[in-house]
């Protein structure tokens, strides 16, 4: 069975992003940009990995993604309503409306996942965020990729913005970065 894995940076003080969405405030060194190149390049969105060269780079650990509108809405800017295309992407939202077929806006994300999870193949969904969707499909992620930066970002978006439901993830495997950054993956215990 497929896995929903949110897979995220994360400020010391629990901050996925700025108040205004920032992500740029976070230390990441050339080491783990190439680290994350190398073992995530599908996380990258399609223009960066153009820009990159990695336009054709195989799909390491994701083919689709979850994610909320106020994650998605920032791809609306560049222009883009496809800004992961190479990935199946779908939209969170109960209102807004997407002119593009290659994009999948659904307003019930847990039937969403627990049918994509039900498929017979395919790699692990990547929920790229918010921290209100995430809290929303708690129940149903099944590994967390913590990218926790030696930072403190004051407020901003949390990396989970829900109800008080304790949860609990068992470390499975961390990996230190030159910039004090460190990734670590939790199972659901």
């Amino acid at each position: 069975m497929r896995k929903l894995v949110y897979y995220v940076g994360v400020s010391l003080d629990g901050y996925i992003a700025g108040p205004g969405q920032e992500v740029d405030f976070y230390p990441v060194s050339e080491r783990m940009m190439n680290w994350i190149n190398e073992r995530y390049p599908e996380t990258l969105p399609t223009h960066i990995r153009q820009a990159l060269g990695f336009d054709g780079a195989e799909n390491k650990a994701f083919d689709t993604l979850v994610m909320g509108r106020g994650t998605f809405e920032p791809a609306l800017a560049i222009p883009s309503t496809h800004p992961y295309a190479h990935l199946r992407e779908y939209v969170v939202s109960s209102t807004l409306q997407v002119d593009d077929p290659s994009v999948e806006v659904v307003d019930d994300p847990v039937s969403l996942v627990r049918r994509l999870k039900a498929e017979d193949s395919g790699l692990d969904i990547w929920l790229c965020g918010g921290g209100k969707l995430a809290a929303s499909l708690l129940p149903e992620i099944d590994e967390l990729i913590i990218k926790s930066y030696p930072v403190v970002a004051g407020s901003g978006i949390p990396v989970f913005a829900g109800e008080f439901d304790p949860t609990l993830f068992r470390p499975t495997r961390r990996e230190e970065f030159d910039s004090g950054a460190l990734v670590t993956w939790f199972t659901r215990a």
